[in-house]
């Protein structure tokens, strides 16, 4: 026997008819290319959605077509957040640090036929025009104030097209299974692979992030999503805080400490949420300009682990909530979040951010599991296993062999702790073997991080004769310090058996980092491992 509800979609031209509804006056913030800030309400915001869809439709996009945006964060990128799925078409986020011929080969595979750009993604925009002809239609996100792009005089201005078009009558009806969004993954341990999400699952993940037992953000919150709207939807934060009532502001990619802070002061944000070098970025720079920001109440960390000496900064020294949460590309992102509950957060310090330090318990709708080979899943520690109403069952045109028996296999080696609490302890492929023994890359670095001198460290192996492998330790110290291996080595000998611990440590200026800020490994390996 079924139900006898009504059939109302969950798609996501509803959340943003709820919110101009709900609230109709809250302000949409976006920084501009010049550093100025624009101020939308969410009412006006909604018009100008409705008016960028009549635009899609001229430029013949429908049900399914694959649009793409090469864009920052901000109001117009926004936009098409909306207007895009809005009327059944994919949008399709591009990550414009990628390398000019993955983007040009994930435009193709995805068979893009329209590009959104900014101004400054103009020799981008070029290079596809040239090499995906499937891509019909180029829109550039600015005002089109200035002379026409020589060469080209039908590409469009997006303030003026959009401003030139009648809002819809009405969204169309749209299924909630249909597909609304596809990023592709970082490419950090492999080539990028496309991840379809759903109207139903996009909105699962707002509904269930919101909840006060994870982000729970509400139209007090000012709240910034410091994470690109080119991955991963910005973990869903252009859909939460619409659906939440809460204001959005939009950073566009001024991300560096100096320029966040002036924005959370000014703005009054409360909520920030990003990857943990932009978080060690506004560390540095509060430590050293002596600035506050007495709003910010939380910010939120996922891409990679959390050092123990960022969270220690951010809670002992400004009473900053910080919050780890974990996801991929292929779970929309968020899984798991790392709140306490009453008794947990009445522990003493030191037993309370070591808790903090896991990746913290899954979010209602998502399922965690462990495995080892093809053993069952229930294992101490394993590769993890997750499932869910928002994780992907499969990549876009891809083989499905990552998905093991309707679970996705994340290539992260975990345990899962007393009250669901996930722990990760390593990625698979980081793991090091020496003398037949394991070493946990994750560990070393995380213990590195502890001292005042190390800014962010990042461990491999390297081929030993003797061992097989041997880890090496790649440090990169904080501006100004004095850099002392023999220091580092003394510190990760109280942790650690003798055998773990690297004999060789080097010091460099820069990590390498991938286009969503993570530590790129395979380039680490080509300069020291060869």
């Amino acid at each position: 026997m079924r139900g006898q509800m009504m059939d109302f979609p969950l798609t996501i031209a509803s959340i943003l008819e709820h919110a101009a509804s709900c609230n109709p006056d809250q302000e949409i913030v976006s920084v501009e290319a010049d550093g100025s800030r624009s101020r939308h309400t969410v009412a006006a915001f909604a018009e100008i959605a409705s008016r960028t869809a009549s635009l899609l439709l001229d430029l013949g996009v429908t049900p399914g077509t694959r649009v793409a945006t090469l864009a920052w964060n901000n109001w117009r990128h926004l936009a098409l957040y909306y207007a895009i799925p809005g009327i059944g078409a994919v949008c399709h986020t591009i990550n414009p640090r990628l390398d000019r011929q993955t983007i040009a080969r994930i435009a193709a595979e995805a068979e893009d036929r329209v590009l959104f750009f900014e101004p400054e993604f103009l020799p981008l925009a070029r290079m596809l025009r040239a090499e995906v002809p499937a891509i019909a239609g180029f829109v550039m996100l600015d005002a089109g104030d200035d002379a026409a792009v020589e060469d080209w005089p039908d590409l469009l201005h997006f303030d003026a097209s959009v401003a030139a078009r009648a809002p819809l009558p009405a969204w169309p009806r749209v299924e909630e299974d249909a597909a609304s969004g596809l990023c592709y993954t970082s490419g950090t341990t492999g080539d990028p692979k496309g991840v379809l999400y759903s109207h139903r699952s996009t909105v699962l993940h707002a509904l269930v992030c919101g909840l006060p037992a994870y982000l729970g953000l509400g139209a007090a919150d000012s709240v910034v999503p410091v994470v690109p709207m080119f991955h991963v939807n910005a973990w869903g934060l252009p859909y939460l805080c619409l659906l939440a009532g809460a204001r959005l502001v939009l950073p566009r990619n001024r991300l560096d400490g100096a320029s966040l802070t002036t924005l959370f002061a000014e703005e009054g944000v409360t909520v920030a949420v990003g990857v943990p070098t932009v978080w060690q970025g506004l560390a540095e720079y509060l430590r050293t300009s002596g600035r506050r920001l007495p709003a910010l109440r939380r910010l939120m960390i996922g891409g990679a682990a959390l050092p123990r000496a960022l969270l220690a900064y951010f809670e002992d020294e400004h009473g900053i909530d910080m919050v780890q949460g974990w996801g991929m590309t292929e779970t929309s992102p968020v899984c798991t979040i790392g709140n306490l509950n009453p008794a947990e957060a009445a522990l003493p310090a030191d037993r309370r951010q070591a808790l903090k330090l896991s990746q913290g318990r899954p979010l209602y709708g998502v399922r965690l599991a462990l495995a080892r080979g093809d053993e069952a899943p229930g294992l101490a520690e394993g590769e993890l296993l997750v499932r869910g109403a928002w994780i992907a069952a499969g990549y876009y045109r891809r083989p499905v062999a990552d998905f093991q028996r309707r679970w996705l296999a994340t290539g992260d080696i975990a345990r899962i702790e007393p009250g669901y609490r996930l722990r990760l302890t390593d990625r698979a492929k980081d793991l090091i073997k020496s003398g037949g023994e394991w070493i946990s890359a994750a560990a070393l670095e995380e213990l590195a991080c502890e001292l005042d001198f190390v800014q962010t460290a990042a461990a491999i192996a390297v081929p030993d004769p003797t061992w097989g492998e041997r880890p090496l330790l790649i440090v990169c110290p904080r501006a100004g310090a004095t850099p002392d291996a023999e220091a580092l080595r003394s510190h990760l000998g109280r942790s650690l058996a003798r055998w773990q611990v690297p004999e060789r440590i080097e010091f460099t200026d820069t990590l390498p980092l991938g286009a969503t800020g993570k530590v790129l490994k395979a380039e680490l390996r080509r300069r020291y491992a060869a």
